[in-house]
């Protein structure tokens, strides 16, 4: 049984901030963007003639209720709020699929994003690709990113709170892997398939664009078979942060999840970047008021989990043993399947053909990514525990 969420709320500047918003509606959003902003300064470091790059979450071109986005509701009033400061404020994201004008306007229109136009935004029609060489970076040195973000003097993450089946959780940090062309996400997967590797690319991301400021919504989030294919659920709260990594640190906590089960956070605590756990930030708010004890989570077992740091070469073998016996995989629900073939396009490792209508997974190829389960429009990839570690859940 998880144990209630109990931290000390202290009088220093907080780090991280949690606010009641019980629905999207303009009247429920607005005072609470203003009470999760305020103690960070609200809007001050905002002068007119500004450019800010608001970088939300759309994956795919699913309708805001899904709970799979970021709720266009939230991202027009912040944009309203912004703009009143004189700045000017672009929205955006790489979706799964091409990074074109084609596409990605599709999934600005499903998610409910062309409010922003009228909230007095844009929406980034900017879809050229730059190389960057990030010396700095601990695992990615050289990547492609969206260049969009290269005319921002600020950058905002507005995330999601959702469920990931490989890295456990998906909200502030994993967010800015949406800095990465669309079709190009899969190849960083393929390059990356460690989960450590993986979630030190994502802190490499956030270190190089370094956001100004992280706020999730947290109002209706996703558990179960997420980031898109699971079930929405309610927790009525915004959170707000400088730091994206702290930001998580305290929304695992609200949904039940261990720091040392989400890699993106391990690669932070070993950077130090966040303390070893979040009863040692200073949280402003009730977040007990909004922890979910019964949330829906995906079990990973991830590989970081039993091999050490790789230097032993007995905790190298016992860790494959471990690896082999526990960790989760993606496996199809026949019943949901329609045969679109998704999954074996976004495949990194080519692991997916389609038999008589159906994919089928080479399992010595799988790299355990879960693209396939992440994009699939039917929900009928799952991630799937094996039945060594359902037999020691008891």
């Amino acid at each position: 049984m998880r144990q209630p969420f109990s931290i000390e709320v202290k009088t220093v500047k907080p780090d991280v901030i949690v606010v009641p918003c019980a629905d999207y509606s303009e009247r429920e959003v607005r005072p609470a963007l203003e009470r999760v902003l305020a103690p960070l300064g609200g809007l001050d470091w905002v002068y007119p003639g500004m450019n800010i790059a608001i970088k939300v979450n759309l994956v795919t071109g699913a309708k805001p209720e899904q709970a799979v986005t970021t709720h266009p509701g939230l991202v027009c009033v912040l944009v309203e709020m912004l703009a009143a400061q004189g700045a000017s404020v672009v929205v955006g994201d790489s979706p799964g699929g091409l990074f074109n004008a084609a596409h990605v306007n599709r999934v600005y229109a499903a998610a409910g994003m062309k409010a922003v136009e009228q909230a007095g935004g844009r929406l980034n029609q900017n879809f050229e690709e730059r190389e960057v060489r990030f010396p700095a970076g601990k695992v990615c040195r050289q990547f492609q990113y969206t260049a969009w973000l290269d005319e921002a003097d600020a950058i905002i993450d507005f995330c999601k709170l959702k469920t990931h089946g490989m890295m456990a959780m998906t909200c502030g940090a994993k967010n800015m892997f949406g800095t990465i062309p669309g079709t190009r996400k899969p190849e960083y997967h393929f390059r990356y398939p460690d989960p450590r590797d993986f979630a030190q690319t994502i802190v490499d991301l956030n270190e190089y664009f370094k956001p100004r400021l992280t706020i999730v919504d947290a109002v209706d989030c996703m558990e179960g078979n997420g980031p898109s294919g699971g079930t929405p659920r309610h927790m009525g709260a915004l959170v707000a942060s400088n730091s994206p990594h702290k930001a998580d640190l305290v929304c695992a906590k609200l949904i039940g999840l261990k720091r040392e089960e989400v890699p993106t956070l391990e690669a932070a605590l070993e950077r130090g970047l966040i303390p070893a756990s979040a009863e040692e930030l200073a949280v402003e708010g009730e977040p007990a008021a909004f922890t979910l004890p019964d949330f829906k989570l995906i079990t990973t077992g991830n590989s970081h989990l039993f091999r050490g740091d790789g230097s032993d070469p007995v905790k190298r073998f016992k860790g494959a043993v471990m690896e082999k016996l526990l960790t989760q995989r993606p496996q199809l629900d026949s019943s949901r399947c329609v045969g679109c073939g998704v999954c074996r396009r976004v495949c990194p490792a080519d692991a997916i053909d389609m038999v008589r209508g159906k994919p089928h997974i080479d399992r010595r190829k799988c790299i355990r990514c879960f693209c396939c389960q992440e994009f699939c429009p039917e929900s009928a990839m799952k991630v799937r525990r094996t039945f060594v570690a359902r037999l020691l859940d008891g």
